[in-house]
């Protein structure tokens, strides 16, 4: 039974770098936030369309480095960008073993995702796009549905967008760009007091 559920995202400001940010719960609905954790990379790959996960992938493991390991990770982005697998962004966060469950959630449809679950939550009109690798899809939408919050976007997902973004736009005026004062990964971990 899966005890520690985690939600990521990471942000790249427009003057360089990029920080990731990762909240962990004890329930799948994540209902109580347990640990907070972000890392700050000095560089990171230009965005490639359809290449998304040389950019991403690198900020997600080095936040997950000095995890505890995880049992569910939702990542915001596709698993899979088509039905036939070729690996998004959540399937090479599984290749690279990160977790032995990841739960893509897309806010926007891509066309080719055509087996994408799709979920509606709140009071939206627009669903969400699910996929998922080490649980059936279904299963996946399930936990999708379930998460807290009452807003199309589930609260865990906007807490570490939240987060990557004030943590981005703050570590960058502390740390410039170029300051190699701090080289390599910088890390903060936290309590949730602040959530």
């Amino acid at each position: 039974m899966a005890t520690r559920f985690a939600a990521a995202d990471a942000h790249y400001p427009p003057s360089g770098g990029g920080n990731a940010t990762l909240v962990v719960s004890r329930d799948a609905d994540f209902s109580t936030i347990t640990e907070q954790h972000s890392v700050w990379l000095d560089e990171v790959a230009d965005y490639v369309p359809g290449r998304f996960y040389e950019r991403e992938l690198p900020a997600l493991a080095a936040l997950l480095a000095d995890v505890d390991p995880l049992d569910v990770l939702v990542v915001d982005g596709y698993v899979d960008l088509d039905p036939h697998g070729t690996p998004g962004l959540g399937r090479h966060v599984w290749d690279a073993d990160l977790a032995p469950v990841v739960i893509g959630v897309a806010k926007t449809r891509f066309h080719a995702a055509t087996h994408a679950e799709p979920v509606l939550r709140g009071a939206s009109k627009r669903p969400l796009y699910v996929t998922a690798v080490g649980i059936p899809r279904a299963e996946a939408a399930d936990l999708v549905r379930g998460m807290s919050g009452s807003a199309r976007l589930p609260d865990a997902l906007r807490i570490v967008d939240r987060l990557a973004r004030s943590a981005s736009s703050g570590l960058m005026s502390t740390h410039p760009r170029g300051d190699r004062r701090h080289p390599g990964p910088r890390r903060q971990t936290g309590d949730c007091d602040t959530l």
